[in-house]
C-alpha cells in the first residue's frame, strides 16, 4: 500500500509537471518563457534605412528583412538607438549578400533571438506584398501589385495634423500615469484610419479614452487602441466588434471625449487622436498589471506617408476609403 501512494504522488507530480511544461523548437521549455518587456526604441532613421533595405532587395537573391536588420542592431547597441550608425547596418547587410549567414553573424550574440522576436511582434507585416488600387491623370482607376508598406497612417489625407514624440509624459486624470501612447493633434471630425488591418475587439466607452476601438492584428502580437473619438458619432457607420476592417479603412472620427465617468463627455481639452500598440506575447498579458505599450514615434512618422484617401457622403456625412487595398500573403 505505501508503495503504491509513493507511486501515485510520483505519477501524480510528473503530470504537473508536464502539464507546466510546453514544447518550443523540440525543447520543453516553461510555459511562462514568453517575453514580458519591451522597450521599443528603434529611431526613425533607423526604421526607414531597414525598411528602404527591405524593400530594394526584395527582388534580389538576399533578401533583407527589415526586422531581421533592426534586431541585430538592437542586439548590437543593447537596444539603446541613440547609438546608431548607418555604417553598423550597411556593414551587416554587405556580410549577408556577400553570402555569410544570419546565424552565423549573430552566434555570439546573447539577445539576438529575443530582440528579432520583440521586434518581430513591434513590426510584423509592415512591409510585405499588396494589391492597390490609384487613379491615373484620365481618372481611370487601376489596380497594382507592388512590395511596400503595408501599414496606413491614422490620419486620413489631406486632413492636417501635427504630433511629436510624448510617449512616457505625465498624465494625471484619476491619478499620476506615464502617457502610454502617441497623440495626433487633428480637428474634430477628422477621419480616423486603421493603421493595420485586424479584427476589431472593443468599441465603447471608457473613462479615461472616452469612445475608443480596439483592433488586434491577424497574428495576435498587436493591439491598436483608438481614444478620444468624437462625441455623438464617434464611429463609422455599421462598425461592431467582431468586424474585421482592412488597413486604410476609416473606423471613426477625432473628438476630445474622455476623462469623465459620464458616457459621452467631452472631457478633453483639445482634440486629438490617442494612438497606442500593446504587444501581446501571452493571452494573458492582454488586460493585466504587466501589459506592453511601445512607443510609436517612428512608426507613425514612417507611415505618415502611406494615407489612405477618403471620400464623403453628403447624405449621411460618413467618410469611406476610395481605393481599395489587400495584403498578399
Amino acid at each position: 500500500m505505501y508503495v503504491k501512494r509513493l507511486i501515485c504522488i510520483f505519477m501524480g507530480i510528473m503530470v504537473i509537471a508536464i502539464s507546466i511544461m510546453t514544447m518550443v523548437g523540440g525543447k520543453e521549455q516553461p510555459k511562462n518563457s514568453y517575453i514580458k518587456y519591451v522597450e521599443f526604441n528603434v529611431s526613425q532613421s533607423a526604421l526607414q534605412s531597414a525598411i528602404d533595405m527591405d524593400i530594394q532587395t526584395e527582388p534580389e537573391d538576399v533578401h533583407l528583412e527589415c526586422i531581421t536588420l533592426l534586431a541585430y542592431l538592437g542586439a548590437k547597441y543593447g537596444g539603446d538607438f541613440s547609438k546608431y550608425k548607418y555604417s553598423d547596418m550597411s556593414s551587416f547587410a554587405e556580410k549577408l549578400k556577400n553570402g555569410e549567414s544570419v546565424d552565423e553573424l549573430t552566434k555570439d550574440m546573447k539577445y539576438f533571438k529575443y530582440y528579432k522576436e520583440a521586434y518581430g511582434a513591434a513590426l510584423g507585416g509592415i512591409v510585405g506584398n499588396y494589391e492597390q488600387e490609384s487613379e491615373d491623370e484620365n481618372g481611370d482607376i487601376k489596380s497594382e501589385k507592388k512590395y511596400g508598406i503595408r501599414w496606413f497612417s491614422p490620419i486620413a489625407r489631406t486632413f492636417p495634423y501635427s504630433c511629436y514624440d510624448d510617449f512616457g509624459s505625465v498624465r494625471t486624470y484619476g491619478y499620476t500615469r506615464p502617457h502610454l501612447g502617441h497623440d495626433l493633434m487633428a480637428a474634430t471630425g477628422t477621419p480616423v484610419i486603421a493603421v493595420e488591418s485586424g479584427v476589431v475587439e472593443c468599441m465603447g466607452w471608457n473613462r479615461y479614452g472616452g469612445w475608443r476601438i480596439g483592433i488586434r492584428s491577424a497574428d495576435k502580437k498587436r493591439y491598436w487602441y483608438y481614444a478620444h473619438l468624437r462625441q455623438n458619432r464617434p464611429f463609422a457607420e455599421n462598425l461592431k466588434e467582431g468586424d474585421t476592417v482592412t488597413a486604410g479603412d476609416v473606423i471613426g472620427y477625432v473628438g476630445r471625449t474622455g476623462y469623465s465617468n459620464t458616457e459621452n463627455t467631452n472631457g478633453i481639452d483639445e482634440s486629438h487622436l490617442h494612438l497606442g500598440l500593446e504587444l501581446v506575447f501571452d493571452e494573458s498579458q492582454k488586460e493585466s498589471d504587466n501589459e506592453i505599450w511601445i512607443n510609436l514615434y517612428a512608426i507613425t512618422s514612417i507611415v505618415g506617408g502611406h494615407q489612405s484617401t477618403v471620400v464623403r457622403n453628403n447624405e449621411t456625412k460618413e467618410f469611406t476609403r476610395k481605393f481599395e487595398f489587400k495584403e498578399i500573403e
